[in-house]
């Protein structure tokens, strides 16, 4: 029970981050997500579903949502800027040109 705990919290954190609207109260993404973790407290037995079906889908969503905010931050990271210099370009692979110091 308490994994189902975390997962629904960081799925809230990372719904947060990409959520548009900062109020909670009026963003329907995490109305849906508390409604679905309330109703499905109870055995899953009784809605004939996998046992752990609702706690795998929780976790393939904070998974892509995770996902897709990391490829953000890489883009931003790695974007085309234009040209760039040798030196910049460097920096960015992580090398030294053979003038630097070692």
């Amino acid at each position: 029970m308490n994994s189902n705990i975390k997962i629904v919290r960081s799925l809230m954190q990372e719904l947060r981050r990409v959520s548009q609207t900062k109020n909670t109260k009026e963003n329907a993404m995490l109305h849906y997500v508390m409604e679905q973790a309330h109703a499905h407290k109870e055995t899953s037995e009784v809605l004939c579903k996998a046992r752990e079906e609702l706690k795998n889908l929780a976790e393939m969503y904070l998974c892509y949502l995770k996902s897709q905010r990391a490829c953000k931050d890489i883009h931003k990271q790695y974007a085309g800027k234009g040209e760039r210099s040798i030196k910049e370009t460097a920096d960015l692979v992580g090398f030294k040109l053979p003038h630097d110091p070692k």
